[in-house]
């Protein structure tokens, strides 16, 4: 799976701390239960703001993608790497909207997109994309990740 993120010029971050009272990962019954991931650069949220007012539907996009590659690097950080991953089993996208913004499908693409780009038929998966008030850190997507594996 490296060399596939190689191929598509993209390299996994450092496995994100939690910032409250929880685990990143937690392994049970053959899933890997991968907390709510917010997208930073740097330390900084990515494009921060509600998608239908201050955050676009391709930024957000943007940073739905990098929600789930923040996500495989935390999988990675648990597992000790990928040779026990055998699948994404389901996304949930919370999608911090303006009132009227009906968009969140569109902006959880971008995980999605991402997963099956990097694993192939094993990215695919179920998804909720779900329309919230506010997110922590005033994110505008978090991203939350099921995995199947060894």
């Amino acid at each position: 799976m490296l060399a596939r993120l190689g191929e598509l010029g993209l390299e996994l971050p450092q496995a994100p701390a939690p910032v409250a009272n929880y685990v990143p990962v937690v392994v049970a019954g053959g899933l890997a239960f991968v907390a709510g991931q917010v997208a930073t650069e740097d330390g900084a949220v990515l494009h921060p703001g509600h998608l239908g007012t201050e955050v676009s539907v391709e930024e957000g996009r943007d940073a739905a993608r990098r929600c789930a590659l923040q996500a495989l690097a935390a999988l990675r950080a648990e597992l000790g790497g990928f040779d026990r991953l055998e699948r994404i089993v389901q996304v949930t996208a919370f999608v911090a909207s303006a009132p009227g913004f009906t968009g969140q499908p569109l902006v959880a693409n971008g995980a999605s997109d991402l997963l099956v780009e990097v694993l192939g038929e094993a990215g695919r998966h179920a998804r909720a994309a779900v329309g919230v008030a506010e997110l922590p850190l005033g994110a505008p997507v978090e991203v939350a990740v099921v995995a199947a594996v060894r």
